[in-house]
C-alpha cells in the first residue's frame, strides 16, 4: 500500500497472467494492492488469480482481449466499482505476427501489431485516466522494449509501435505531471516467459555464450521486471516521471559488444574470440 493512501491501491494490469504481467500482478498484490488483472487466456488468468488470493491478495479478473473496445469498457467498469485505478500498468505486447522482412509484410499485420503494442495504451490510459485527474494522483507504467531503441531486422514495425510507447509515456508525463500523474515505461529485454521461452532464444546453442551476449550473463526472470515496475509505481519513485527504464543486463549499454571467449575482455565482432 502506498504511504500516500489510505486505501488499498487498484492497480490495472493487462496481460496480467503470464510472463512479467503475472510477476507484476503478484508482487503489487503482495504489497497490498488490489490488483485488476486483464487477460485473454482464462484460464492463466484464474491460475493467477488463485495464486494471489491463496497468499493473502485480492485479485479481480476481467478476461478478454484489451486490444477490443468491449474488454476495455468492462475493465472500466470493474475499475469505476473499485473506486477508479491508481496505478495503470500497460503490459500487453507482442512481436507476432510478422513477415522476416518488412516489404513482405502485409498491412493487415501492421494493424494487429498496433492494437497490440500501442493502441491498446492509448485506449486503457484514456478510460481510466479521468479518475486520476479527479483525485489529483496516480501512476502510470508503460511496458515498451530495447527495440525501440536499436534496429531489429524483421521487426521493423513492431519496434515502431514501441518507439511510439516511449514517446507517448514521455509526453503524457509532461502533460499530466501538475495533475500529480506520473508516467513511465520500462524497456525489457531477453525475458524468459511463455511467450519467449529461454530454450527457444537459445535454439540449441551453449547457454554459457549468454556472458557473451549481455554483461550480467544471463536472461532476465519475470520477477526482475516487476521489481523494477513496483518501484516506478511506488512511492520510492515519487520524482521520477517522463523515463523509459531498460531492464536489459546491459544489453543496451554494451551496445554491439560482445564478451572475448574465456571471459578475456571483449570485441565489437561477434566472434566470440
Amino acid at each position: 500500500m502506498s504511504p500516500t493512501t489510505s486505501r488499498p491501491r487498484t492497480c490495472v494490469v493487462t496481460g496480467g497472467a503470464l510472463g512479467i504481467g503475472g510477476a507484476v500482478s503478484r508482487r503489487l498484490a503482495a504489497d497490498g494492492d488490489h490488483v485488476l488483472l486483464v487477460d485473454l487466456d482464462e484460464e492463466a488468468a484464474r491460475r493467477a488469480a488463485s495464486d494471489i488470493t491463496a497468499a493473502g491478495g485480492r485479485c479481480t479478473v476481467i478476461v478478454g482481449d484489451i486490444t477490443r473496445e468491449e474488454t476495455v469498457r468492462a475493465l472500466g467498469a470493474a475499475a469505476d466499482d473499485a473506486g477508479g485505478a491508481d496505478v495503470i500498468v500497460n503490459n500487453v505486447g507482442d512481436f507476432r505476427p510478422a513477415k522476416a522482412v518488412f516489404v513482405k509484410s502485409e498491412p493487415a499485420q501492421w494493424q494487429r501489431l498496433h492494437e497490440l503494442n500501442l493502441w491498446h495504451v492509448f485506449a486503457v490510459t484514456h478510460r481510466l485516466l479521468p479518475a486520476m485527474i479527479e483525485r489529483g494522483s496516480g501512476t502510470i507504467v508503460n511496458v515498451s522494449t530495447v527495440e525501440a531503441f536499436r534496429g531489429i531486422p524483421g521487426h521493423a514495425v513492431y519496434s515502431a509501435y514501441n518507439a511510439g510507447v516511449s514517446a507517448f509515456t514521455k509526453s503524457l508525463a509532461v502533460e499530466l505531471g501538475p495533475s500529480g500523474i506520473r508516467v513511465n515505461a520500462i524497456a525489457p529485454d531477453l525475458a524468459d516467459t511463455p511467450q519467449t521461452p529461454a530454450e527457444a532464444m537459445l535454439a540449441g546453442r551453449d547457454p554459457a555464450l549468454l556472458r557473451s551476449w549481455l554483461p550480467l550473463g544471463r536472461f532476465g526472470a519475470p520477477d526482475d521486471y516487476a521489481e523494477v515496475v513496483a518501484f516506478l509505481a511506488s512511492d520510492a519513485a515519487r520524482f521520477v516521471t517522463g523515463h523509459t527504464i531498460p531492464v536489459d543486463g546491459g544489453t543496451l549499454a554494451a551496445s554491439g559488444w560482445y564478451g572475448r571467449a574465456g571471459r578475456r575482455g571483449w570485441t565489437n565482432l561477434p566472434d566470440h574470440a
